[in-house]
């Protein structure tokens, strides 16, 4: 997807939430020049080793490792100014010298990947087809037409390098939250009258707070994600609200589902799960042993 559209916060998320589930999952940041995945895992600050069967990666969890260059700069501030080639020799070794899953191979390896169609795409299908295939591709976007003008481009990247569309996410299309979670602000000087406001409703109008709200902070153009995935003939996956829970889980490198089971992107983000389980099926070992 475009740049800002969310796709680490997609591709962290649904990897914690497959690990959650009690898959074996790998992360691997290809964005040499913008990584992120370490801080929304939670593992910011790590190293990574090097030893006889290739690189070891960082684990989040018993099912969670990742792999970024941001664990190979001297520091979190520190850029890259590398050219295509040397880009894509860093790419060829995380996706054919890093020992994922102790050698035992992992359920799921997603990979984020920074915006556009540049030469970390063309190098990660190239090397990935060279090992095993590519499984497909999730692709990002936001409702309005800046940003699907470039995943356009994307769709049509996958379809001339035969990567299948596993399916679009239509990212931040809303942004809802329950009445009790808002902050009420009155006059010029937007003083807080949360707790008045609050106790207005509870004496007068007590069935209001239980509800939510919901605002359309992207106007969708010509039907949104969901229509694009329609003309292109692949899934639509889902749309995610914008959530402050979501951006915490992030901030904190934590896994969002688990820590907040009843936030509004909660059902959505597990529905984008299920869907990509349906659509890649693995069979984990509890199952084969019942």
């Amino acid at each position: 997807g475009k740049g800002g559209v969310g796709k680490s916060t997609v591709a962290c998320q649904v990897a914690q939430t497959l690990a959650l589930r009690g898959y074996s999952v790998g992360v691997l940041d290809i964005d040499i020049c913008g990584p992120s995945a370490p801080r929304m895992l939670g593992v910011s600050g790590s190293e990574v080793r090097k030893s006889g069967s290739g690189w070891t990666p960082v684990y989040v969890n018993e099912n969670l490792e990742v792999m970024s260059i941001a664990f190979l700069l001297p520091d979190s501030d520190a850029a890259v100014i590398w050219r295509g080639p040397r880009k894509n020799g860093m790419i060829k070794q995380f996706l054919t010298e890093t020992d994922w899953g102790n050698g035992e191979g992992l359920d799921y390896l997603i990979v984020d990947t920074p915006p556009g169609t540049s030469d970390e795409h063309i190098s990660t299908v190239q090397y990935l087809r060279a090992i095993d295939g590519v499984s497909g591709a999730i692709v990002v976007s936001t409702p309005e037409e800046v940003s699907m003008a470039d995943v356009r481009k994307e769709l049509n990247f996958c379809k001339k390098t035969a990567v299948p569309v596993i399916g679009v996410v239509e990212n931040m299309a809303t942004f809802r939250s329950k009445i009790v979670d808002l902050t009420f602000t009155k006059n010029d000087n937007h003083v807080d009258c949360t707790e008045e406001v609050l106790q207005i409703l509870k004496e007068k109008c007590p069935e209001v707070l239980p509800m939510s709200v919901k605002v359309d902070v992207f106007a969708p153009s010509n039907g949104g994600p969901q229509k694009m995935a329609a003309n292109f003939n692949v899934p639509f996956l889902g749309s995610l609200p914008l959530d402050p829970n979501l951006l915490k889980s992030c901030e904190n490198g934590q896994c969002f589902v688990e820590h907040y089971s009843d936030s509004s992107a909660t059902k959505p983000l597990n529905h984008i799960v299920d869907r990509l389980i349906e659509a890649l099926p693995v069979v984990l070992e509890e199952e084969l042993v019942e």
